[in-house]
C-alpha cells in the first residue's frame, strides 16, 4: 500500500520533526495553518518552590486539569477576521481588547485570546528556568545584546529608528526557552494583550484558574473571582488633566485610598498614572498579599524580575496588556505589565497572540 501525503500533512510533519514535537501546525476550517507551542502541564511547586504541589491555574479549565496548552510561536497577524500564528509577518497591530478576543474566538472551540494566567505561567517556567527571553526592546535590537537584531517590518519614523520587526525573525535567545521550538517576542516588539485580568477602580479581578469562556462585558466583572485587592498609590493622585506620572509607587491594598486621577475621567482615560519596576511592587503595611497574585504574575516572587515594569492607572475599566514594545528598553520582559489602558485603547506597538486548549 502506497501511503501518500497531503501537504498540510508533509507540512505539519516538517514542524514537529525540527522541534521534537514541541511545535504543531494546527489548521482551521478555512484551511489556514497556526504554528503553536506545547506547554506541558506542571504544578505551582514547580516555578515557585515555596508553592504548592498543584497544577498552576493555567492548566486547569472548568475544573478539569489538562495535559498542557498550546500557544502561539508567534504574536498574530490576521486574515479573514481570523488570528493566525506566522513566522517573518508584520504582527497585526491597531487592535483593541474587544477585536483581539474576536480574532481568536472566531477560530473555533478551545481557541482563545491568550490568558493573563497561561502568559504567567510561561513567564515564572522563564525565570525559575534561567530562560529569560531578550528580544526588540531597542528599536529593533536588544537592550542588553545590540548585536540581536530582528527583520524591520515597521520603521519609526519619530525615533528614525526601526520599530516592529517580523515575528520570529530574531535569534533563539527571544524564544522563551532559548531554542528554536520556543515561544518567540515575548519580549518586546509590541505589547500584547491579555484575558483573565481587569481592574474596576483599581480592583483586581481574575477569571477562575483558566476559564478562558468566562462571559465578558465592559465595567463589569460578573461571574469573576473579585480578589479583594486593589492597586492604590504610596502618594496621593491629582486632577490634572494630561497624561502624566503622578509619583510616588503603586501598591497592593485592601482598599484604593489614593486614586490617581482625582477629576471626572469618563470623558478621557488617559489622565494620571503611576509605575514601578515589577520586583519592587509593594504592599501596604500590615496587607498580605495572597498568594493567587504571585501565580498569576500580578505579584512579585522575590525582589529579581529582571527589572520589568508595572504601570497602572487605578480608575475606571483597565485591560492588560503585556512583554513591552519595541522602545521600552530594559522595562520589557516576561513580566511587563501594563494596566493602564482601556478596552478601546489600540496603538501600533499593541498586538495579540491565540492560544488553544483542547475540549
Amino acid at each position: 500500500m502506497t501511503f501518500v501525503l497531503s501537504v498540510k500533512d508533509t507540512y505539519r510533519q516538517a514542524v514537529e520533526s525540527a522541534t521534537g514535537g514541541k511545535n504543531t501546525v494546527m489548521y482551521d476550517d478555512k484551511g489556514n495553518p497556526s504554528i503553536m507551542v506545547f506547554i506541558p502541564r506542571f504544578n505551582i511547586s514547580d516555578v515557585i518552590p515555596s508553592g504548592p504541589n498543584v497544577p498552576h491555574p493555567a492548566f486547569v479549565v472548568n475544573g478539569v486539569v489538562k495535559d498542557g496548552i498550546w500557544v502561539s510561536k508567534y504574536q498574530n497577524i490576521v486574515h479573514d477576521g481570523r488570528a493566525y500564528s506566522i513566522p517573518f509577518q508584520d504582527p497585526e497591530t491597531y487592535v483593541n481588547y474587544d477585536q483581539a478576543k474576536q480574532y481568536c474566538t472566531a477560530k473555533g472551540t478551545g481557541w482563545h485570546l491568550m490568558t493573563n494566567a497561561e502568559w504567567a505561567a510561561i513567564a515564572l517556567w522563564c525565570k525559575k528556568n534561567n530562560s529569560m527571553p531578550r528580544g526588540n526592546n531597542n528599536y529593533g535590537s536588544d537592550i542588553s545584546a545590540s548585536y540581536e537584531k530582528g527583520k524591520e517590518t515597521y520603521f519609526d519614523t519619530s525615533a528614525s529608528k526601526t520599530g516592529r520587526v517580523a515575528t520570529g525573525s530574531g535569534p533563539v535567545s527571544w524564544a522563551h526557552d532559548g531554542t528554536n521550538a520556543g515561544i518567540f517576542d515575548l519580549n518586546g516588539n509590541v505589547w500584547e494583550w491579555a484575558d483573565g485580568l481587569k481592574l474596576l477602580d483599581g480592583k483586581i479581578y481574575v477569571h477562575q484558574d483558566n476559564n478562558f469562556g468566562t462571559a465578558e462585558s465592559a465595567g463589569k466583572a460578573d461571574g469573576w473571582v473579585d480578589t479583594g485587592v486593589y492597586i492604590d498609590n504610596s502618594t496621593p493622585g491629582d486632577a490634572n488633566a494630561n497624561d502624566h506620572d503622578i509619583g510616588g509607587d503603586p501598591i497592593l491594598s485592601d482598599t484604593r485610598a489614593n486614586p490617581m486621577y482625582t477629576g471626572d475621567a469618563s470623558s478621557n482615560p488617559y489622565y494620571g498614572g503611576s509605575g514601578t519596576t515589577f520586583e519592587t511592587l509593594a504592599a501596604k503595611s500590615g496587607f498580605t498579599v495572597p498568594d493567587l497574585l504571585k501565580y498569576l504574575a500580578i505579584a512579585p516572587i522575590d525582589a529579581n524580575h529582571g527589572g520589568d515594569y508595572l504601570y497602572v492607572r487605578n480608575y475606571g475599566e483597565r485591560l492588560p496588556f503585556r512583554g513591552g514594545a519595541w522602545a521600552d528598553n530594559s522595562s520589557a520582559g516576561v513580566f511587563f505589565l501594563s494596566l493602564a489602558g482601556p478596552r478601546s485603547f489600540s496603538s501600533g506597538a499593541l498586538g495579540f497572540r491565540s492560544a488553544y486548549v483542547a475540549p
